[in-house]
């Protein structure tokens, strides 16, 4: 039989639950705004120091071999931590959701003044559908780091292989959307087994 003392004890530790996750998400968040921030101004350099070798082609060839694959991996690294702080961000989210459908029914008056998931109009009246994820840091560093892979890949047949413009364009264009194909795929899939994750421990409708 419960008692009152173990009731006020698992609502303290809820409570202590519930700031360490909004310390959680807090982190998230401002991690993700770092490294996208760290990316894109190592971006924004690289560019800086093509711009000046535009006039010498031997350097403008070593620049395009060392600087711009150490710029792209790094945009992918950035992609995948990106990725993994929408994961723990959902996580963090569903299990505060969870600690307050307990706290929004410990009184009659709890359902109206603590927030739940409206399936409606979502959580705080957002409502996340399928296509949510195409709006991520993830997905915006994803989609410049495709172009910059694309615009390398032309560089490289241009300057490595004596390659015409035009099809060394047309190869680094396509080659850019399927480095954009993969990079969202990835990404949705990731999200997709987060809110799965959900829906099995019952944690509502799937928003993927």
């Amino acid at each position: 039989m419960e008692t009152a003392s173990d009731s006020a004890a698992l609502n303290n530790a809820l409570g202590t639950e519930q700031f360490v996750l909004q310390s959680i998400a807090s982190s998230t968040i401002s991690e993700s705004g770092t490294r996208s921030t760290i990316y894109l101004s190592t971006l924004s350099g690289g560019l800086v120091a093509i711009g000046f070798a535009g006039d010498a082609p031997d350097l403008l060839g070593a620049l395009t071999f060392t600087v711009f694959p150490t710029i792209f991996m790094l945009g992918w690294f950035t992609v995948v931590r990106l990725v993994d702080n929408s994961v723990e961000n959902i996580t963090v989210r569903q299990r505060m959701e969870r600690i307050r459908e307990h706290f929004a029914g410990l009184h009659p008056a709890g359902a109206a003044l603590i927030a739940l998931d409206d399936p409606r109009t979502g959580e705080l009246g957002v409502r996340y559908a399928r296509s949510s994820f195409l709006f991520t840091m993830a997905s915006m560093i994803g989609a410049v780091n495709a172009v910059l892979g694309g615009a390398l890949a032309a560089l490289v047949l241009i300057i490595g292989f004596d390659t015409a413009s035009l099809p060394a364009q047309i190869t680094g264009v396509v080659f850019g959307i399927l480095l954009l194909a993969a990079t969202l795929s990835y990404e949705r899939r990731r999200i997709r087994a987060a809110n799965l994750d959900r829906s099995s421990a019952g944690g509502g409708a799937v928003r993927d």
